[in-house]
């Protein structure tokens, strides 16, 4: 009898399971007849193979990476792939829902797809080369077929291994040895008013020995979309070589995002990484950065706010493979509502890694008693002679800050909203790009409840 019944839940399992990815196969299915090179179909296949062995992280049981992000939601939901060229917007609307200037270079992307019109490629500097993803492939770039799918490995993950499965457009930057370029390039990823699909964007960056560039990545939305953008990034730092990067996500609050960032260092890099993240229903963003060259470093920062039913999960991964390597982490989350943030992530001193300089942080702010954050920052060491340190913090803001404010004539609410975007501001302020600031300022501002701090 236990076989039987062991058998029929088996049968029920695959079922179920044949069912939820049905979509997924039949878009898979029609992906696979387009041309493409026989070393993308490859990779494509490996990743289809791997996705359907492991399909997408919903176990609850010993599923650290997973354990306080419940993604059965999206596992469970339809979502078709979307279509080519859906929902086409004009530049001022683009305007209103993404940080776009005149005169800034941007590559815009419409559920995953390059949009040439709304892109401005114009200005692009010297020393950059830019383009879709697709539009590289098919010219047989040699960056892209040496350097994609190389650092987001498909065992690792089933998000990664649908977005490597669909790899058919995204952006691809290639930054010339010793190039220095002091103008943002804009990457926008924009999902529009397509219920139930799903885009799977992916961002390649190699940056050459000795260079500096900056880009922005962003992920906006319409509202009342309930889609899934599901993307990863690979960024490659040579020798020598400087990054900032900064990622916003602004999608809808009834939006799915799963994102994902593979960064590789080499000797003497610098990579430097400031997150954003306001608008999204469930949200997770897992990055990982390998530092492996001597005297390299990494400085990642991040400001979550979720009001709402909102979920965040960062979850924050540093492993430090070489000696004389420096890492700084911070992360800081505002909390409303019933909302949910979730940090996790791992510092990694690998053996032999002496000398090594790490800390991370995170702090968050929570307003609401029905508010929830689960903080789990961790590190394994496995060198001598290093320099670790790491902290978590909860918490509303104390009495006598307040009474201070309120002794110097300030209102209780004018003082609440001075005391949160102050807690804000240690992220905002660290913004390099004078336009981008502004915007973030003006972004978080508005988005403080008209709260007051009781006690």
């Amino acid at each position: 009898m236990r076989k039987a019944s062991a058998v029929g839940n088996l049968q029920a399992f695959m079922t179920q399971t044949l069912t939820r990815y049905e979509q997924y196969t039949s878009d898979f299915d029609s992906l696979e007849g387009a041309e493409q090179p026989e070393w993308l179909r490859d990779i494509r296949a490996a990743a289809w193979e791997r996705f359907l062995a492991v399909g997408l992280p919903t176990a609850r049981r010993g599923n650290e990476p997973y354990k306080y992000t419940n993604v059965a939601p999206i596992a469970g939901a339809e979502l078709a792939l979307a279509s080519d060229g859906d929902g086409e917007l004009s530049v001022d609307e683009l305007r209103q829902i993404a940080p776009v200037h005149d005169g800034g270079a941007r590559l815009v992307f419409i559920d995953g797809r390059y949009s040439d019109g709304l892109s401005d490629v114009r200005s692009v500097a010297n020393g950059i080369s830019v383009s879709s993803l697709a539009d590289a492939i098919e010219s047989g770039n040699g960056a892209v077929s040496g350097h994609l799918g190389q650092y987001a490995d498909v065992e690792e993950d089933g998000f990664i291994a649908l977005n490597t499965a669909f790899i058919s457009d995204g952006a691809f930057i290639e930054v010339e040895e010793n190039a220095s370029v002091e103008s943002p390039l804009h990457l926008v990823f924009v999902s529009t008013d397509g219920a139930q699909t799903v885009s799977h964007p992916r961002v390649l960056v190699v940056a050459g020995r000795g260079s500096s560039a900056t880009i922005v990545e962003s992920y906006v939305g319409v509202p009342g979309n309930r889609c899934l953008t599901n993307s990863v990034a690979e960024i490659v730092l040579e020798d020598d070589a400087t990054l900032d990067h900064y990622r916003l996500l602004m999608e809808s609050e009834d939006a799915f995002h799963v994102g994902v960032a593979r960064v590789h260092q080499g000797a003497n890099s610098k990579y430097n990484s400031k997150v954003f993240e306001r608008q999204v229903g469930l949200g997770r963003f897992d990055l990982y950065t390998s530092i492996d060259g001597e005297n390299a470093s990494c400085d990642l920062k991040g400001l979550y706010f979720t009001s709402g039913r909102q979920h965040m999960d960062n979850y924050i991964n540093i492993n430090h493979e070489k000696p004389f390597c420096r890492s700084r982490l911070l992360y800081k989350g505002i909390l409303d509502g019933r909302s949910r943030a979730v940090f996790g992530g791992t510092v990694y001193v690998q053996p032999g890694a002496i000398k090594t300089d790490s800390h991370q942080e995170d702090k968050n702010l929570v307003l609401s008693p029905y508010a929830e954050v689960d903080s789990k920052p961790s590190l394994f060491i496995y060198a001598d002679d290093v320099k670790c340190g790491h902290g978590a913090t909860a918490g509303n803001i104390d009495l006598d800050t307040v009474f201070y404010m309120r002794s110097r004539g300030i209102d209780l609410e004018t003082a609440s909203r001075l005391l949160i975007y102050g807690f804000a501001s240690e992220i905002i302020d660290t913004v390099g790009d004078d336009y981008l600031r502004e915007y973030l300022e003006g972004l978080f501002l508005d988005s403080l409840p008209s709260y007051k701090f009781e006690f």
